[in-house]
């Protein structure tokens, strides 16, 4: 061989394997992390920034990674690790040491006038971040919150489901029993009261619950409920940053219960009848005509009378035969989509934030319009226009509006169509032969009748200056002005019937009405505060002190006109009976208040409060009050003898704290102001034959001795970080006493005239506990898993009430409050043999009569031989004892997350743990005892006692229900046997999303795309009565428990994407 050929061919290949080994060690990066200690951190996500290059650290806390660049950069990141971004720098060997992140103790939360670390608090404060709220796709704040606060107990208005009902929420329990005032939690959005429903969720960066007096009486007398502080997002320093996403959502009725088919509902009804003695209602023949029409609906239905008119109510032979679940004809699927844009960024020295929302629902009613609407804007701007001046302008626009039929509203939450639409019997066909709607329907009532119409505008503006003379003094100016505006319109429109020619007849309305109703508020709410900090060798010190002024004033006006031509719903376009309304009402508050906190190296914590307030709704000398609260915690962590297990224990707090509030949350505006009660044309008698006189009435006196209704706290609690702040929680024993809350007046003889007037002579006390434990971890794969448990509790116990005998119709010292009174059910007699021989022995006579098989038997406590409730007092009631309790105990939130390459996981459970209910009325008893016109038939109800073996529905002798019967109620009285457990667990909400990776995303200008797939109420357990839903207690109104708008079911899917 050629020996020049041969050593040119081994160099180049040295050559080549002096290249290859070069390249492989360029590409080849090798490391380890390690933790401020020295000590291997494990499982630690190590990336390659903007590629899909990644690995994790092994048991010596050693990474390897192939393909690196030299001018590339690794990311990174572990939980309760601070991520590090690392330049390469043409190196094959990098270590990492990563510093603990101390994010949970160096949080901020915002607290009243100012903002705190979380680890120095002292108070009880509870916190929900932006992500938690915007996470859900939900119509309001409200439905966000619930289960996520401990202590924050919400509940379904008297309005069901409907789209205009407003859920409730209280801290902590129910806060009084006054009359005249109520305890609501003070909301306040950026720093002005506001209702939080009218804000767009995802506007939302924090909101802090105050929860104790002492974290919530620097706002004195609004603050008795608890203190809700939102603050809204603003822009930060950097580029623009557009966002839009949007959530279609598809609704169903939930747990709405199924009406008995026509055939058992006359055989349930018949049963009924002939236990009340009225003989047999349905014929065999009536019977077989209804069974021959359900199962063949081509069958006619419905058939004419003597007066020409189809037959629905009085005779026997012609009533109808239809097959009809009016639940289900009124209520259905629904749909409704959200799209929200915002628009940030800035400079460091200007910082801007823009958000538009729109909100489109539509209503489960499937006739006439049930709809509602929220559009939403938000602007806000942040400038430091000075090293020592800072300012901040916000404005913030919400309109809702709402449209539903006028037979489904009523002012007072309780319009008769719910009544009627449950009670309504099955055999009654929707339309009639002729193809028209029936009358009994409602259908042509709640698509013609007319409609209900509220428009709801709120505008609210604020700015805030900001002076920093020296070093840490802080000077805060803020004006805040909002104008609420409310437009209300009915109509009512004659509808019609048909009879069997198919002429129309009026059925209602047949005086057509126009009704308009405006309310503007006014409120003006400056505050001034200034605070100045130092720290001394350890020790901190921070000393506030400030004044807060409320001005509130409201003008409304209202007026109705009868007589609507041409079809025109307006007040001008009526001809008779005008009646028109206005008032001028206003309220105000002064306060003046302070803050001190010392903090001895994070170790020993201490606050106090002051607050100095006056309300216009007092006079004299009750005008002001004083209003203190002291707290104090100890940080054992920071302990020189906890070094040692610092890494394991990063937080152990135990705190302690007292306070004092007053309520000046009175129900009128001027509770001290004897008014003169007038009506104009109020009289019943005619003048000169043409007009009514006014009338007015003698004012009732008020008592010299009428002041505030005062709430006194104190609470310990523990809060903790452990294992990196990977476990955290906190704990909390409250008691909170009102007290000199207004009471029923004491009796006077009748010839002083006039009513007597009420003091304040009622005091009760809540005791409870809240608790919330949080665990956040990361695997070696990346994947990111947290769960977070809430639980709360609270009793409230009547400390004194004036009612020394303790007579059960009202509260008395030593009540609970919530209890339930009744009967011990021993069982239904399957026999009259067994009922004789329990007769033998208890006489029930005090509860009814004619007891036979099918009736309840109750248990002689007392051992009388007599069921009674003895004296009907607390000390003597007979056989009559507490059987239940209807205060939610141990409500609960359940928040399970996890997160893996791109994918994220949401599980959100929520529910009552205890709960006791007695559901009365026709919707859970059916026929038993309720009267033939109001007596229901659903499914449930089908499970009534039966002996007869030839029965069409069978032989039942172990039902749940008695024998149906439409008089008397003996067997209806409250007892244990139908006390119904409305404990509850729902999977409130289960989320799916996947976010594409940014190396896709950016190739078409997109930061993030994110879509997912939500599922709200999807699973319930509970023990409850199937004629209505845990959720919708709340909601029992004039009507009775179960006649409400029910609640949804939602699927939605939506998408979120950041340029």
């Amino acid at each position: 061989m050629d020996v020049k050929k041969l050593a040119k061919r081994m160099m180049a290949t040295l050559v080549m394997s002096v290249l290859c080994m070069a390249a492989f060690a360029q590409n080849r990066l090798s490391g380890t992390v390690t933790d401020t200690a020295g000590e291997p951190v494990i499982g630690a996500n190590v990336v390659v920034v903007g590629t899909t290059v990644g690995t994790n650290t092994g048991a010596d806390g050693s990474f390897v990674l192939n393909n690196v660049a030299p001018d590339a950069q690794i990311q990174v990141s572990f939980l309760g690790y601070k991520p590090q971004t690392v330049p390469v720098n043409n190196r094959s060997q990098i270590n990492i040491r990563l510093e603990e992140d101390n994010a949970v103790l160096d949080e901020v939360v915002v607290v009243g006038f100012g903002v705190q670390k979380k680890v120095n608090l002292t108070g009880s404060v509870s916190t929900v971040s932006a992500k938690e709220i915007a996470s859900r796709p939900v119509n309001n704040v409200i439905d966000a919150l619930q289960g996520m606060v401990p202590g924050m107990n919400v509940s379904t208005g008297s309005s069901g489901g409907a789209l205009n009902s407003a859920k409730s929420f209280n801290i902590r329990g129910r806060g009084s029993i006054g009359s005249g005032s109520s305890v609501v939690p003070l909301v306040l959005i950026d720093g002005m009261e506001g209702d939080m429903n009218t804000l767009n969720p995802q506007d939302i960066e924090t909101l802090s619950v105050l929860k104790d007096a002492a974290a919530s009486s620097i706002y004195g007398s609004r603050a008795a409920g608890g203190v809700v502080l939102i603050t809204t997002k603003k822009g930060k320093a950097g580029r623009t940053v557009v966002n839009y996403n949007n959530n279609f959502r598809f609704n169903s009725p939930l747990n709405m219960p199924e009406m008995a088919d026509s055939y058992s509902w006359a055989l349930y009804m018949n049963t009924a009848s002939i236990y009340s003695n009225n003989g047999t209602w349905f014929s065999p023949d009536k019977l077989q005509q209804i069974k021959d029409a359900r199962l063949d609906p081509s069958k006619p239905q419905m058939f004419a009378n003597g007066k020409g008119q189809w037959e629905i109510w009085d005779d026997n032979t012609l009533l109808p035969v239809g097959n009809t679940d009016w639940l289900k004809e009124h209520f259905g699927s629904s749909f409704t989509h959200e799209h929200n844009l915002s628009v940030s960024g800035g400079s460091e020295a200007m910082q801007y934030y823009f958000s538009a929302n729109y909100l489109d629902q539509e209503g489960a009613l499937r006739y006439g319009d049930d709809n509602a609407q929220r559009y939403t804007i938000n602007g806000r701007i942040n400038a430091k226009v000075t090293k020592w001046f800072n300012m901040g302008y916000n404005v913030r626009f919400t309109r809702n509006d709402y449209t539903t039929p006028t037979v489904a509203y009523a002012p007072d939450g309780f319009p008769q169509f719910y009544h009627d639409a449950s009670r309504y019997w099955p055999i009654i066909p929707v339309k009639d032969p002729n193809g028209y709607y029936v009358t009994e329907s409602y259908i042509d009532e709640l698509e013609n009748g007319g409609k209900y119409k509220s428009q709801n505008d709120v505008l609210a503006q604020q700015l805030a200056l900001q002076f920093t003379p020296v070093e840490g003094w802080l000077i805060n100016a803020e004006l805040n002005y909002r104008t609420e505006t409310n437009y209300t319109h009915q109509d009512w429109l004659t509808t019609h019937g048909w009879d069997v020619n198919g002429d129309p007849f009026v059925f209602h309305n047949s005086t057509t009405s126009v009704y308009e109703y405006t309310m503007k508020d006014n409120y003006f709410n400056p505050n001034v505060f200034t605070e100045y900090s130092r720290e001394i060798n350890g020790h901190s010190f921070k000393v506030m002190a400030g004044f807060q002024a409320e001005i509130l004033k409201r003008r409304a006006f209202q007026g109705q006109k009868d007589g609507i031509m041409s079809n025109l719903p307006t007040l001008n376009t009526t001809t008779s009976n005008p009646r028109t309304g206005g008032a001028y009402n206003s309220w105000s508050t002064a306060g003046f208040f302070g803050r001190v906190n010392y903090d001895y190296e994070g170790r020993y914590l201490f606050e106090a409060n002051i607050r100095y307030d006056g309300s216009s709704r007092f006079i004299g000398d009750s005008r002001w009050g004083v209003f203190p609260s002291f707290s104090a915690g100890w940080n054992i962590a920071q302990e020189r003898f906890m070094e040692p297990v610092n890494d394991k224990i990063n937080m152990l707090k135990l705190r302690a704290s007292w306070g004092e509030l007053g309520n000046q949350n009175t129900d009128s505006w001027y509770p001290f102001y004897p008014t003169i009660g007038f009506t104009s044309q109020g009289g019943n008698w005619l003048i000169d034959d043409k007009s009514k006189p006014n009338i007015s009435s003698q004012p009732a006196l008020v008592s010299s001795l009428l002041t505030w209704e005062k709430t006194r706290t104190w609470e310990v609690g523990l809060d903790w970080a452990l294992l990196n702040n990977r476990l955290s929680g906190t704990f909390g024993y409250f008691q909170r006493q009102t007290y000199d809350m207004v009471g029923p007046a004491p009796e006077l003889p009748d010839v002083l005239g006039t009513s007597v007037p009420k003091v304040n002579n009622l005091d009760m006390t809540s005791k409870g506990w809240d608790m919330q434990i949080s665990w956040r971890d990361q695997t070696k794969s990346g994947f990111r898993y947290g769960a977070t448990f809430t639980l709360s509790d609270n009793k409230v116990v009547i400390d004194r009430y004036p009612n020394d005998a303790k007579n059960l119709s009202y509260y008395y010292k030593g009540a609970v409050l919530g209890n339930i009174w009744g009967f011990t059910t021993l069982g239904i007699a399957k026999t009259q043999e067994e009922m004789d021989a329990h007769l033998a022995n208890v006489d029930q006579s005090r509860l009814g009569s004619g007891w036979g098989a099918g009736d309840i038997m109750y248990a002689d406590l007392d051992g009388d031989g007599e069921i009674s409730q003895g004296e009907f007092t607390a000390d003597n009631s007979g056989d009559y004892r507490v059987i239940g309790n209807s205060t939610p105990r141990y409500n609960f939130g359940l928040n399970l997350e996890a997160a893996w390459k791109g994918f994220d996981l949401k599980v959100f459970f929520q529910g009552t743990l205890k709960r006791d209910y007695w559901a009365d009325g026709v919707m859970f008893w059916g026929a038993v005892g309720q009267g033939k016109w109001q007596a229901v038939g659903f499914k449930e109800h089908m499970d009534y006692f039966r002996d007869d073996p030839n029965d069409p529905m069978g032989l039942n002798l172990d039902s749940y229900y008695p024998r149906p019967n439409w008089g008397g109620g003996r067997n209806t009285y409250a007892q244990t046997g139908y006390l119904q457990n409305a404990a509850y667990a729902r999977l409130k909400n289960l989320t799916l999303g996947y976010t594409l990776p940014q190396r896709i995303t950016r190739k078409f200008a997109v930061e993030n795309l994110r879509v997912f797939v939500s599922l709200e109420n999807l699973w319930t357990i509970t023990n409850f009565t199937k004629m209505s839903d845990p959720e919708l207690i709340d909601a029992n109104n004039n009507w009775g428990f179960g006649k409400a708008y029910p609640l949804s079911k939602t699927v939605a899917f939506g998408v979120n994407v950041t340029f």
